[in-house]
């Protein structure tokens, strides 16, 4: 059985078959991990989405920061941005069962044989890997259970920025939100910086941080998947796997086979839907 993490697909539907076709995929057997934003952008999201639902067990895929805006939209309201690709989804005769299906996926998994945890944006260095996902289950509870809508109208907002034992309500879920499908940059005394989003070469402000270099992260022990970070080049950093390549971009669309010892990559150069 072959294992792939594939990075964000953000409505790529075309790009995504023809990498399942180059990878030999086979949904009887091999497995997909999905690192989130399946949607938004691009022209397919609703294939996107009915696709990877339809493998049943054998995709397994994070919430990202796109997957929260289109559950926003549609349960709450919340108003779509002028690029937004969502209204195809939003309309759709099936719309209420890709939405409940969408709404019960996790915002971290953690696989102890593989060794390997997903995630769409990056795991707080302040954690440690038994926090991460104690504070990824209180999100998911919320999304899963009564007052879901309130909850995602009120999950906007680069406040707090900061961690504590001692936030509470929205804030707190907030905060928790954030992590786990926006962050990219820290300071170093742990304050999120989500206005910067820029690759680290090219970024002047060395004053932050990306969120897998910092020396003290208690998850130096396990391997993480993650996308979202598009400018960021893809490729391993420490015990690090970044796999967004912009395919909605027209450049790549990245998987990672993790069932090996050694992980392989794969890519494929993707054309505009």
């Amino acid at each position: 059985m072959a294992v792939y993490v594939i990075g964000d697909i953000q409505g790529c539907y075309k790009n995504l078959q023809r990498l399942l076709t180059s990878l030999d995929f086979d949904p009887e057997n091999d497995c997909l991990w999905f690192a989130g934003d399946l949607v938004n952008r691009g022209e397919d999201s609703l294939k996107v989405l009915r696709f990877v639902k339809s493998l049943g067990d054998r995709a397994v895929t994070v919430l990202g920061n796109h997957d929260l805006h289109l559950l926003s939209a549609y349960y709450s309201g919340t108003q779509l941005k002028p690029d937004d690709t969502l209204n195809k989804v939003i309309n759709a005769p099936d719309s209420k069962e890709l939405m409940h299906w969408l709404r019960f996926r996790p915002l971290l998994h953690h696989d102890i044989d593989l060794n390997f945890s997903l995630v769409h944006a990056g795991i707080y260095p302040g954690w440690c890997m038994s926090d991460a996902l104690s504070r990824a289950r209180e999100v998911e509870a919320v999304l899963q259970q009564d007052g879901y809508k309130k909850f995602l109208l009120n999950m906007y907002g680069n406040k707090p920025d900061c961690w504590s034992e001692d936030l509470q309500g929205i804030e707190r879920l907030r905060f928790i939100t954030n992590v786990f499908t926006r962050m990219r940059y820290l300071k170093t005394d742990l304050t999120l910086d989500l206005a910067a989003k820029g690759a680290p070469s090219k970024l002047k402000n060395i004053t932050v941080i990306p969120w897998f270099e910092f020396k003290q992260s208690s998850i130096k022990f396990n391997r993480v998947a993650f996308g979202h970070w598009s400018t960021l080049p893809t490729g391993q950093y420490g015990n690090c796997f970044a796999l967004d390549s912009g395919c909605v971009w027209g450049a790549e669309l990245t998987a990672l086979r993790i069932d090996k010892k050694t992980p392989r990559w794969f890519r494929l150069s993707c054309d505009i839907d």
